[in-house]
């Protein structure tokens, strides 16, 4: 039985979101939105299109202010400061359409993402002195010791990123994310478009990077199968707002979201629809397309 000297606190969030609200003339893109982040966990947001969800991923990584509410990451208000700089205190993302050099390699991509962590100055870079040279040498170190094992993509280091598949050039976006360094590593949808090898490879990376780089996931993902499977949190979005939280199986028997996604309060019909989403590739109904 736990008792009051024996119960373990709980750590503080690494990450807060607290009543942001966001709009666009008279159009609220976010309304009050508020949830955490706990160190180690996998969170996912998840609603049907045009919920908010790419929304408030750019409000947290600083591409988006917000009108209203706060964002604190480890403790401190990151609300006014520039998405550079939030990137290089530890917030790594990917995107929904994917953001890479198509006419760059895999390595020089991947490169890119250890660009705000370089403390070499323009004339070291110029000329390519001393501290060029080992920061140069000790990054390709790592990506190519690393993260390129880690994401199994070393037969494809030199290849140009625009003749690569659809499914490995979202692993390298993930990759360049990873050598960012993050704490929390938010990836927009990272298997939208995959076919069913390839979601469980990306579900598998997920996995391994909270286990063995001690990384925190915060994720947008519309694959219910796979949300329900890896999350320790989930979050709901609705027209901009909350209305759900909590662990994967109170999300799923929950009244308002089976409404937001199916029109009805039938709990039955999303767990069959779940079960297919784990039997196939698929997602539940409003579940394609931009949020």
């Amino acid at each position: 039985m736990e008792t009051q000297a024996n119960r373990r606190p709980q750590a503080a969030p690494l990450l807060q979101v607290d009543s942001v609200t966001l709009a666009f003339g008279g159009v609220k893109a976010l309304s009050g939105v508020g949830f955490e982040v706990q160190p180690g966990s996998i969170t996912a947001v998840i609603g049907p299109n045009g919920a908010g969800k790419t929304s408030l991923f750019n409000t947290i990584s600083g591409f988006y202010r917000p009108t209203g509410g706060s964002i604190r990451f480890k403790g401190e208000d990151i609300t006014r400061v520039p998405a550079p700089l939030r990137a290089q205190r530890g917030l790594g993302r990917s995107f929904q359409n994917i953001a890479l050099f198509r006419g760059m390699t895999v390595l020089d991509n991947i490169k890119l993402g250890r660009h705000a962590h370089l403390k070499t100055n323009v004339f070291d870079a110029l000329f390519y002195l001393g501290r060029a040279r080992r920061e140069e040498a000790a990054l390709r170190a790592e990506i190519e010791e690393r993260i390129i094992d880690f994401l199994e993509i070393d037969h494809i280091r030199h290849a140009p990123v625009a003749a690569l598949p659809y499914g490995l050039q979202k692993r390298v976006e993930m990759a360049r994310a990873l050598a960012m360094q993050p704490e929390i590593l938010m990836l927009d949808e990272p298997v939208a478009g995959m076919n069913r090898e390839e979601t469980e490879d990306m579900a598998r990376f997920i996995l391994d990077v909270r286990a063995e780089w001690g990384v925190t996931v915060l994720m947008v993902e519309h694959d219910m199968g796979m949300v329900m499977d890896l999350s320790d949190h989930v979050v709901v979005l609705n027209f901009g707002q909350v209305i759900a939280q909590g662990l994967p199986a109170e999300v799923q028997a929950n009244p308002e979201v089976v409404r937001a996604y199916l029109g009805s309060g039938d709990v039955g019909e999303l767990r069959r629809k779940l079960h297919s989403a784990k039997a196939g590739p698929s997602a539940l109904p409003l579940a394609t397309g931009v949020a």
